[in-house]
């Protein structure tokens, strides 16, 4: 199995309702791109200060469904539009679990 973690710090341009469109567009993906075992998409529960804003938890078969997953035209597309525009940071990683 693979997980794919993704952590993003939105920027200050981003206001509550680009950041609630951006987290629900990146919800759509479970069922837009698919191919995933389990999906999450979660808000800071805003319990410590300087933690990032959101967070994606996505678990794949094999690395061949999240490469599908990756360059899936629907989630390049939640990419560009709902999410580089407004990030100030993010970090990411895959892992073998």
């Amino acid at each position: 199995m693979i997980r794919h973690v993704v952590v993003f710090t939105w920027s200050e341009a981003a206001d509550e309702s680009r950041r609630r469109t951006a987290i629900e567009a990146l919800r759509r993906l479970r069922e837009d791109v698919g191919g995933m075992t389990s999906f999450v998409v979660a808000e800071d529960a805003g319990l410590i200060d300087g933690n990032a804003d959101t967070v994606l938890i996505a678990d794949f078969p094999d690395a061949d469904a999240f490469s599908r997953y990756a360059q899936h035209p629907a989630h390049l597309a939640v990419l560009a539009e709902h999410v580089r525009p407004w990030l100030a940071d993010r970090s990411v990683l895959q892992y073998r679990a």
